[in-house]
């Protein structure tokens, strides 16, 4: 049976507000942040979704973002698709992250010398987790509240860099991928905020 996942990064906080890092540390939606979940509302509302099955992150941010999105609904936390633990680092000014090239994602083991993850640990995990659900799931659809570093490194895992590097993974993105024959294909970025 062919299912869809609809994997979408969380609301604003008032660490991305703070331009602080934020990984396994948390911090409350800001009233943006909640504004971009409801207008990620009325797209799933206009969407008429059945059939499905909610997931968020062990995280705050996303658990939060999930319930404005389905109010009163019950949902699964999962660990697996936790945002990415970056050590010491965890809400020191983003200025301090190693050089990355704009819009790519790519601290390899950088973290892992600071107490954090190592890059293939968080695709690994990440990766894992969402097959297992979308292998599991008796649901045609799957909706999973996460962030925005799960959101790029399983796109990755499904596209090629220069692929994922056209995709502006902005609060409350929703990445839209179909699951058939344990595979994932990408089929579109959607931007309701």
């Amino acid at each position: 049976m062919k299912k869809t996942l609809y994997l979408i990064r969380h609301g604003q906080t008032l660490f991305n507000k703070k331009h602080q890092i934020q990984g396994a540390s948390d911090s409350p939606l800001t009233e943006l942040g909640k504004q971009q979940a409801a207008q990620a509302k009325l797209y799933f509302d206009q969407l008429n979704l059945t059939d499905y099955e909610l997931f968020s992150s062990t995280q705050e941010r996303a658990s939060d973002t999930l319930e404005i999105l389905f109010p009163n609904e019950t949902y699964t936390r999962l660990k697996g698709i936790k945002e990415w633990n970056y050590g010491l680092f965890e809400g020191e000014p983003e200025l301090l992250n190693p050089p990355h090239q704009n819009g790519v994602v790519d601290f390899g083991s950088f973290f892992a010398a600071y107490g954090g993850e190592t890059m293939e640990e968080v695709q690994t995990r990440t990766v894992k987790t969402l097959h297992r659900v979308l292998k599991e799931t008796t649901h045609r659809n799957v909706v999973a509240a996460s962030h925005g570093d799960i959101l790029f490194l399983f796109a990755h895992y499904c596209l090629p860099i220069e692929a994922v590097k056209q995709i502006k993974i902005t609060n409350c993105c929703i990445l839209k991928f179909e699951y058939e024959d344990e595979t994932f294909t990408f089929i579109e970025a959607i931007h309701p905020a």
